[in-house]
């Protein structure tokens, strides 16, 4: 066996507004780094991490809680020795606790001849994901793992349904707050009125079906959200302005990428990507918050090995 691998999971952004836990894309870019090494005894190291000072706890690691599951499926006398360097800024809204997990255990199954499928991958990490939020969810960790878009049709069981990925560009801005996932789902309301439950599952069809079409305007179209985006965007100062002006430079749509902070939008062409990324920018610049932004687009791989 192979002892050591080094990956690079992506970002991620979950939920594509309309779709809350069943929808999420994988990004090109930002991607953190994971070095794993396969060890002779049944534990989980972790490295410290200078930068974060995430907990070395395997149990309190949303990587080393993945690790720990995929080792309760085993029996031989193994374990991993890891060390991550985030490059995904917890908090983030962009998957950085998905990237920590997923990274994790896609790296891990590599050297072990890939034994588990990605399904089972999806499972080990949700382990991570309920560290972190107190939830197993996997509208981020799922395409991390597959790539493109995922469907989570079921958590319980799970059932995982790849999209194609439609040749789309996103433009994302992380305003440098913290927005906990923990605290972003503490604040949604836990009744739903009819009419915008259809409204909503009206937009989630027509955004799968824009999807599996490569139709650009049934996307944008679909891109709205009556149930979690009203709630949540009074966390992010600025979003009605900078979602106003996106659109008007040319965004298909978009909005909330995950919990919070960061922002996403979709375009049709780089160009646009790019002048939209100057209208996030300027927002939060005019607001006296650091921010940073990505221009990219749907990564169907998922998590690779570091050349």
């Amino acid at each position: 066996m192979q002892k050591t691998i080094t990956v690079l999971p992506p970002g991620t952004v979950a939920n594509m507004v309309c779709g809350f836990d069943v929808l999420g894309f994988a990004l090109h870019e930002p991607c953190d780094e994971i070095d794993i090494t396969l060890i002779d005894e049944k534990r989980i190291i972790i490295q410290p991490d200078p930068v974060y000072h995430l907990p070395t706890d395997p149990e309190k690691n949303v990587a080393g809680a993945a690790l720990l599951a995929m080792l309760d499926a085993m029996d031989e006398p193994i374990g991993f020795d890891i060390t991550i360097r985030k490059h995904i800024k917890p908090g983030s809204g962009i998957g950085s606790s998905a990237a920590s997990a997923a990274g994790a255990v896609v790296g891990a199954n590599m050297l072990l001849n890939n034994r588990f499928s990605k399904e089972e991958l999806v499972q080990f990490a949700m382990f991570g994901e309920k560290v972190a939020s107190g939830v197993k969810h996997a509208d981020n960790i799922a395409p991390c793992i597959y790539g493109g878009i995922t469907l989570i049709r079921s958590i319980f069981p799970l059932d995982v349904v790849a999209l194609p990925a439609p040749d789309l560009f996103v433009s994302i801005v992380h305003p440098q707050i913290e927005v906990r996932t923990a605290d972003a789902r503490a604040i949604l309301k836990q009744t739903v009125l009819l009419k915008n439950a259809i409204k909503q599952w009206g937009n989630i069809a027509g955004l799968v079906a824009g999807i599996l079409k490569n139709d650009h305007a049934l996307i944008g179209r679909s891109l709205e959200d009556h149930i979690i985006e009203p709630v949540r965007s009074i966390l992010i100062p600025g979003f009605d302005e900078l979602k106003q002006r996106c659109m008007a430079a040319g965004a298909l749509g978009g909005g909330i990428s995950g919990s919070g902070p960061s922002v996403f939008m979709l375009s049709s062409t780089k160009g646009k990507a790019e002048a939209i990324a100057t209208e996030m920018q300027s927002v939060f610049n005019r607001l006296g918050i650091d921010n940073h932004t990505y221009v990219t687009s749907i990564n169907a791989t998922g998590v690779t090995v570091k050349p």
